[in-house]
C-alpha cells in the first residue's frame, strides 16, 4: 500500500507550527514583561503600546495577504477566460461533426 502526501497535509502542518510559534512568542513577551522589574503603571502602558503593535503588523500581514489572493483571483480569471477563448471554437467545431 502506497502512502502519497497531499499538498493540504503540507499547508496544514505548517500553519499549525506557525501559530504555535506565534502563540509562544507571544506568551515569552508577556511573561518577559511580567517579570521585569517596572512600575504597574509603566508595564501596563508598554504592554497596551506592544499589543497596538503587534495588531498593527497583524493587520499589515491581513492587508498584505488579501493583495496576494485577489491577484491569484485575478490571473486566475484572466487565465480561464484565456482558456475559454482557445477552446471555444473548438467546442463549435465539434458541434458540427
Amino acid at each position: 500500500m502506497r502512502y502519497e502526501r497531499n499538498d493540504s497535509e503540507d499547508r496544514v502542518s505548517v500553519g499549525t507550527a506557525v501559530s504555535f510559534l506565534l502563540f509562544g512568542l507571544g506568551a515569552g513577551v508577556l511573561l518577559g514583561m511580567m517579570y521585569a522589574p517596572k512600575v504597574g503603571k509603566q508595564f501596563r502602558k508598554d504592554l497596551r503600546r506592544r499589543l497596538d503593535d503587534a495588531r498593527d503588523t497583524l493587520d499589515d500581514w491581513k492587508d498584505q495577504a488579501m493583495d496576494v489572493a485577489e491577484d491569484a483571483m485575478d490571473r486566475g480569471s484572466e487565465m480561464m477566460d484565456d482558456l475559454r477563448e482557445r477552446v471555444e471554437p473548438l467546442a463549435k467545431n465539434l458541434r458540427r461533426r
